[in-house]
């Protein structure tokens, strides 16, 4: 009788762990659109799980908002931090690529919030303009929850969302385009870049396009932004023509959007991610730090529920 009643106890999940397990995904969504990376935003979990475990589930009214805004503050703090990791960092910093599911790629949403493109721009922000505007425009976070988790009043909330809204938009892609017609221009960059056909590059690359890579001081990268169809197109085949082993380019969905894993001799050494407008490729994010690619080998679940 004892025996059997300790096994249920052992199985049974108490409600503070139910409800931070039910809202997992949306949390690092939120931690990993704050802050560009996917190691800092697990951090920011585990520090919203100690901070959580010390409040009685059954005195919050809404589980939901409260875990947000404990990872809203945690975020905050980290990304403070990270500012000022960034400022010595070797060459340009980019996003942490992660891997996810093909259908993120068909949430449309989900997949331009996620999107290395946008993320760069949020790197433009304050650390407050971005959470704001990452509660507000991403989750739809009302301005009352969002003045709790960033601790201003909601009229200062208010104009720090405006403010955000009107910077991103000056700065965003101009207009999305399908998951499939990123597909298509991927492809046809692929089949350029392993035959070597520098004009087949020169097709799909549009004449302004820019490239960033992104070694962080330990993989060969550019330091400063590639501009130019003709610069980039050479750019990459030097690049492939001087690895050291066999150079294989698949396709893959990361960060929502259809991307190429590169590997060489089987491991992964990089990650390129498009930005696509009228069929041809304008940005080229190029991921190369190997501290950043070890999101890759398997699927993230990011949600904005």
């Amino acid at each position: 009788m004892n025996d059997d009643h300790d096994d249920r106890d052992d199985n049974a999940t108490d409600p503070a762990t139910e409800a931070f397990v039910a809202h997992r995904n949306l949390l690092f969504t939120v931690a990993y659109e704050m802050l560009g990376s996917a190691a800092d935003a697990e951090d920011v979990l585990q520090e919203t799980w100690l901070r959580w475990v010390g409040v009685a589930p059954d005195q919050v009214r809404d589980q939901r908002a409260y875990l947000v805004r404990i990872t809203t503050r945690q975020s905050l703090n980290r990304l403070r931090a990270l500012s000022r990791r960034k400022e010595t960092y070797v060459g340009p910093w980019l996003p942490e690529p992660v891997l996810t599911a093909p259908d993120v790629a068909e949430d449309v949403e989900l997949a331009e919030s996620v999107s290395m493109a946008l993320m760069l721009v949020l790197e433009t922000l304050s650390p407050t303009e971005r959470a704001v505007f990452v509660l507000r425009e991403v989750f739809d976070v009302d301005y009352d929850e969002i003045a709790d988790a960033v601790e201003k009043s909601p009229a200062a909330v208010r104009q720090i969302a405006h403010r955000a809204r009107r910077h991103v938009d000056a700065r965003r892609p101009r207009a999305a385009v399908s998951a499939s017609e990123t597909r298509a221009a991927l492809e046809s960059f692929r089949r350029a870049l392993e035959t070597g056909d520098l004009q087949g590059l020169l097709d799909v690359l549009a004449p302004e396009v820019v490239l960033m890579s992104d070694g962080g001081g330990v993989k060969q990268a550019a330091r400063r932004p590639v501009i130019g169809a003709d610069k980039v197109a050479r750019f990459i085949v030097h690049g492939s023509g001087k690895a050291t082993g066999v150079l294989t380019v698949g396709p893959a969905v990361v960060n929502g959007n259809p991307a190429l894993v590169m590997r060489l001799d089987g491991e992964i050494d990089g990650v390129l991610a498009p930005l696509v407008e009228n069929a041809r490729i304008t940005g080229l994010y190029y991921v190369r730090n190997p501290a950043k690619l070890t999101r890759v080998r398997s699927e993230t679940l990011l949600t904005l529920r």
